[in-house]
């Protein structure tokens, strides 16, 4: 059984979504959600999260553990997400043995070229699609 990491911040709104769908499609997986604050922890045990978490300690813990990490592209970006994520997430995401599934959001100053601006639902879709791809 793979273990899926789900790691985000702020509101969890991306978070809630990518675990919603995470669920379903890859109902074998050992999912985990990972909030920077309470309130994306809590976004995304409402969508569905078993296991949830939050703060730096459970994401550089719960890195260690991961077989995938899914999350915005800020997560492996020291200072982003509005400072949420702290130089010891983004370097334990980074430092982490599993794969990074990353979705390009660009916000907070972090600016992805060449990937076209996409709604945030075609986004999570592909991202689900590559879990599936790595878990099987």
């Amino acid at each position: 059984m793979s273990r899926v990491l789900v790691i985000d911040g702020q509101g969890g709104g991306l978070g809630r979504q990518l675990v919603a769908a995470l669920a379903t499609g890859c109902p074998d997986a050992e999912l985990t959600a990972v909030g920077t604050n309470s309130l994306a922890a809590s976004a995304m045990l409402r969508a569905g999260a078993p296991r949830a978490a939050t703060g730096e300690n459970a994401v550089v813990v719960n890195c260690r553990r991961a077989d995938v990490i899914v999350g915005p592209i800020g997560i492996v970006i020291a200072d982003s997400l509005l400072g949420e994520i702290t130089p010891a997430m983004a370097a334990a995401v980074c430092q982490s043995d599993a794969t990074r599934v990353l979705i390009p959001i660009n916000h907070c100053d972090n600016i992805v070229v060449g990937v076209p601006d996409q709604p945030i639902g075609q986004l999570v879709t592909a991202a689900v699609e590559k879990v599936k791809e790595l878990i099987r």
